[in-house]
């Protein structure tokens, strides 16, 4: 019921259908993220922003535009299912800087986590008309959170009443899902879900902290986002931790893998979705141990982004690094990839996201081929870490049917990379050319797009 309310929602992501020659990609990998094997020496036409055909040979149109795919290999474009692109004041610039840069690491689609919700609504307008070049988007709007949000774009929920009136009015105002932050009461969290299930709304986001994973599961939750509830849920302690302080200290200590084994049955019989956000998760807990002065990415951002909204989550970050030492955040890290691993072993389904921007250095776009990478860390095979982006999250957002692989009929959301990514899934880095919705973008327009960004970045 739910999926098939995304599906309904999604359409509003749908771009104006594009009027220009077919592209005709000739002798191409297509790789269709099925999981499938590779198709080699492919012809692909687009046309009419869609995926006329796949041939071994074709006779192609005059007045086509040509690509020589030689040695090349096409993917599905990719999503990024947990993003903040206008996150209160705290990201200047988004439309600037976020959009495009999607864009040019050929991510075609994001979940949008929490932000500004008529500011999203207008950027995906323009975008659907065609006058704004940038992802799909599926919006949250603001978050709930507790009585005193941590978070601008949030609804402060108190009470089960604030909780229903927050779901009948971002229902009423066009949300596509509903986002919950961590400090929302409990009483209030099962009020939320029940009238999310009611408005047939899905609702997504942390596990409260005031619930167990086990009971999140149950009332209908669609994703938990961060691994949250879930070292809670594989130890003895958690009634412990429902009611104060965590630690991954304790995680770890106490990490008993029949809970766990008997918590990920639940979530694969639920099918609860999980998107860990590894390459954040890597990134908060070590960043005392990384230079970013001279990440070659950070050119593409604002120095307020850097300066001030970074900084203070460093800041922040830091003080709780009194409690656990590097040594134990050094394991907690590997021990999540173990757990990833063992989850998806046990049949959960996975999305790719990153939590850009509000993670620190955390690059839109450039991040999510990180995270493609942490989940192959993590014992992924590339065809599996290549599908949280593409086939999962369409199958996730219920628009299967339209999106998510490379397949005659499908809109042509595509990334042609120089490289074969199921043989090392750094690859996806190595792009040629993107196509979103059927506009093909070469590498000469992307790094234009990147050198646009890095004027905007300065300010200029």
């Amino acid at each position: 019921m739910r999926t098939l309310l995304f599906a309904a929602l999604a359409c509003a992501a749908c771009w104006a259908q594009v009027s220009a020659p077919p592209l005709i990609i000739e002798n191409v990998t297509v790789i269709d993220a099925t999981g499938a094997p590779p198709q080699p020496h492919r012809t692909v036409i687009v046309q009419d922003g869609h995926i006329k055909g796949i041939y071994k040979t074709k006779r192609v149109p005059k007045g086509a535009l040509h690509v020589n795919g030689a040695g090349k290999f096409l993917i599905p474009g990719l999503w990024d299912m947990h993003v903040h692109t206008v996150f209160g004041d705290w990201f200047p610039h988004g439309r600037e800087i976020a959009l495009p840069l999607f864009i040019a690491n050929g991510v075609t689609g994001v979940r949008d986590m929490g932000g500004e919700l008529d500011v999203l609504q207008q950027w995906r307008r323009e975008i659907a008309a065609g006058t704004l070049l940038g992802p799909r988007m599926v919006i949250a709007g603001p978050m709930l959170d507790g009585p005193t949000p941590r978070f601008p774009s949030s609804i402060a929920i108190t009470t089960p009443e604030d909780g229903l009136r927050a779901v009948d009015d971002l229902k009423r105002h066009g949300v596509d899902f509903i986002k919950l932050q961590s400090l929302i009461p409990r009483d209030a969290v099962f009020a939320i879900a029940d009238e999310a299930n009611k408005q047939r709304i899905p609702f997504v986001g942390h596990v409260p902290d005031a619930v167990r994973a086990s009971e999140a599961s149950n009332a209908g939750q669609k994703s938990f986002e961060h691994l949250i509830g879930i070292f809670e849920g594989s130890s003895p302690l958690e009634d412990e931790f429902l009611k104060g302080p965590k630690t991954e200290t304790k995680f770890l200590a106490t990490f008993d893998p029949a809970r766990a084994s008997k918590l990920f049955a639940l979530l694969a019989k639920n099918r609860t979705w999980q998107c860990p956000t590894l390459v954040w998760e890597r990134g908060g807990n070590l960043i005392d141990q990384t230079d970013f002065t001279h990440d070659s990415s950070a050119k593409y951002v604002p120095a307020f982004w850097k300066d001030v909204t970074w900084k203070r989550f460093t800041d922040e970050i830091k003080q709780g690094f009194s409690t656990d030492d590097l040594a134990t955040r050094q394991r907690f890290v590997a021990k999540e990839l173990e757990v990833v691993k063992a989850m998806h072993d046990a049949g959960i389904p996975f999305l790719a996201g990153t939590d850009t921007a509000p993670g620190v250095y955390i690059f839109p776009g450039f991040s999510l081929h990180e995270e493609l990478q942490r989940f192959v860390a993590a014992g992924f095979t590339p065809m599996e870490a290549l599908q949280t982006a593409t086939l999962n999250p369409v199958t996730f957002l219920g628009i299967a049917d339209r999106l998510g692989t490379v397949e005659k009929g499908k809109i042509a959301d595509l990334v042609l990379l120089d490289a074969d990514p199921l043989i090392d899934i750094r690859d996806t880095q190595r792009i040629f050319a993107v196509i979103v919705n059927g506009r093909y973008l070469s590498r000469a327009d992307l790094d234009r797009l990147l050198a646009g960004v890095e004027t905007a970045a300065k300010g200029k």
